[in-house]
């Protein structure tokens, strides 16, 4: 059952970070807002956004940690918070910035990284 919290609360994590991040350049890029939002606007609304993702990340690492009775090794954690990151950010980043294409360059990459994850977990 850790496992499943932990993935689940990197997901969400994942998500706040995403949208902190990338989010202000769907803004800037609206015919609806024309203007050019300050730059400390953007990083206080992103720094709100992000204590979000903290808020999952922080419980998520606690519970999947096999130094505090997870799932995972730290490494492992790492691994799989980069591959959950990198998946909700080909989500967003197709619902949101439509005129964004992947590559195949893209698209073997990430096929890398996945087999990143198959050595870190194999035993």
């Amino acid at each position: 059952m850790k496992t499943w919290h932990t993935i689940i609360l990197l997901i969400l994590s994942n998500t706040f970070m995403t949208i902190a991040w990338y989010g202000h350049l769907k803004i800037q890029n609206t015919t609806d807002s024309p203007q050019v939002k300050p730059l400390y606007l953007l990083i206080v609304v992103s720094w709100g956004i992000a204590f979000f993702e903290y808020c999952f990340q922080v419980p998520a690492n606690r519970i999947g940690y096999s130094g505090n009775g997870g799932p995972f090794s730290l490494v492992e954690l790492k691994i799989l918070q980069e591959v959950i990151t990198l998946s909700i950010f080909i989500i967003f980043t197709l619902i949101m910035f439509k005129g964004e294409t992947f590559n195949l360059n893209h698209v073997f990459s990430f096929l890398c990284i996945i087999a990143a994850v198959y050595f870190a977990f194999k035993k």
